[in-house]
């Protein structure tokens, strides 16, 4: 084997991780072209095929695996080679870089993430919304060092990440305050033909409500649906509907939105999860964010 060319090596990492060159050149921000042309010098070096095509994604051969897996611990290493050399203390970067999947609702994420920036550790907390495919494609790269997600990690998924549970939450029904009467008294009865406000279908919450309602056979109209659980609070604090949020909440939601809780539904329960690229979270300020949240979110 030739002297490996450590860019060459990152490029192939980061394709190994995204299943494909066009996913990878996105990440890198290169075009296919270049990224096509630094594997293969790669493969020269090596002297071997480190991919084959299958459909039309790409898969590690024999060769592959062996290179992908030293290329994975150098990269590691050297984040967090980065990470501390940035600060001149074990392990502390100078920024938390967390990704929010889309629909963890405003206030959890906020009371999640809240020690962050409370304690003085001279962190910077700095938060980046988006699906769970793109933010976990930003991990496996190094761009972010943790996720906040109502989902964990699926089987089968080429990436080296750990799904870290810090709570559960059940779910409170919320309306406006003045409208509260009508729907409080024989809840969940008094939902058959409310207007309802929903997260939209990608939601777990979604799913989980609407077999809660088959199973009591309630049938409310659903008059709009939302990807943004703070967009659907604003148009419930308008009175247009009624609104489903987690219960761990709710205090701040009747607080915010002139609402009131009507009725709670145990049975619907969301989980909120931390991907992290460690087997055992390490970092001192991530802990603290997770005790805390256990403590006094999720109690």
């Amino acid at each position: 084997m030739r002297h490996l060319n450590y860019s060459h090596l990152q490029y192939f990492w980061a394709v190994a991780r995204e299943g494909s060159i066009t996913k990878a050149s996105e990440v890198l921000h290169l075009t296919p072209q270049t990224i096509s042309g630094q594997l293969k010098l790669l493969e020269e070096s090596v002297g071997d095929a480190l991919f084959t095509r299958v459909g039309r994604g790409l898969v590690l051969t024999e060769a592959g695996h062996l290179v992908f897996q030293y290329a994975d611990e150098i990269f590691s290493l050297g984040a967090e080679l980065s990470a501390r050399l940035k600060t001149g203390s074990a392990g502390m970067p100078a920024n938390l870089r967390v990704g929010i999947v889309n629909s963890i609702p405003k206030l959890i994420a906020m009371r999640i993430l809240q020690p962050a920036i409370a304690d003085d550790n001279g962190v910077r907390l700095v938060c980046v919304e988006g699906d769970f495919e793109e933010l976990l494609g930003k991990l496996a790269v190094h761009q972010l060092d943790m996720i906040i997600s109502d989902h964990g990690i699926s089987a089968g998924l080429n990436v080296k990440a750990f799904t870290h549970l810090i709570g559960q939450s059940g779910t409170s029904m919320f309306v406006k305050r003045s409208m509260a009467r009508r729907y409080e008294k024989n809840f969940p009865k008094s939902l058959n033909d409310a207007p309802l406000l929903l997260p939209s279908a990608s939601n777990p919450m979604r799913r989980a409500l609407e077999e809660w309602m088959d199973s009591l056979e309630l049938s409310p109209e659903t008059i709009a649906e939302f990807d943004d659980s703070a967009l659907m609070k604003a148009f419930g604090e308008e009175g247009l509907g009624l609104f489903p949020s987690p219960s761990a909440i709710a205090e701040e939601i009747q607080l915010m939105y002139g609402a009131k809780a009507i009725g709670d539904i145990p049975e619907v329960i969301e989980n909120y999860y931390a991907i992290s690229p460690e087997r055992r979270l390490k970092h001192p300020v991530v802990l603290n964010i997770i005790e805390n949240a256990r403590d006094n979110l999720f109690n």
